[in-house]
């Protein structure tokens, strides 16, 4: 799939595949569909949606991180739990219940994991410039 600007005068207009696709909104206001690659260096927001099965689909056995902004996480269809790491060796992890419908917003510099009650849809929000992935230990 190639990019396609949704503000270039000349192309068509059509629908865009938010499963097959990410939306690229960048700083100058331009919106562009294409692969759906995680950007770690991009300019501007990813808009990103997954149907997902297991753990494994959203790498439930790593923390990740965004210190560049928030991330929305929202699940569109059955059930998610997204699970903050403690911030001291003495604090449990936090977990926060997603029914579909709903959304988190995941603070900037705030480890974070996801996982499943079921096959489920999921649509996350961030600048992913900086994201780090880390093994849960």
């Amino acid at each position: 799939m190639t990019a396609t600007p949704i503000d270039d005068p000349t192309a068509p207009i059509r629908p865009v595949d938010l499963f097959a696709s990410f939306l690229h909104l960048h700083q100058d206001g331009r919106a562009r569909a294409a692969e759906p690659v995680f950007e770690r260096e991009g300019d501007g927001w990813q808009l990103m949606t997954f149907h997902v099965e297991t753990d494994a689909d959203v790498h439930g056995d790593h923390w990740e991180v965004h210190p560049e902004a928030e991330e929305v996480v929202a699940c569109l269809a059955g059930g998610i739990r997204l699970y903050f790491r403690p911030e001291r060796p003495d604090e449990a992890e936090e977990e926060v219940a997603v029914a579909a419908g709903s959304a988190v917003i995941v603070p900037r510099g705030r480890w974070h994991r996801i996982a499943l009650d079921g096959p489920s849809d999921i649509m996350s929000l961030t600048v992913p410039r900086g994201s780090r992935l880390e093994k849960r230990g």
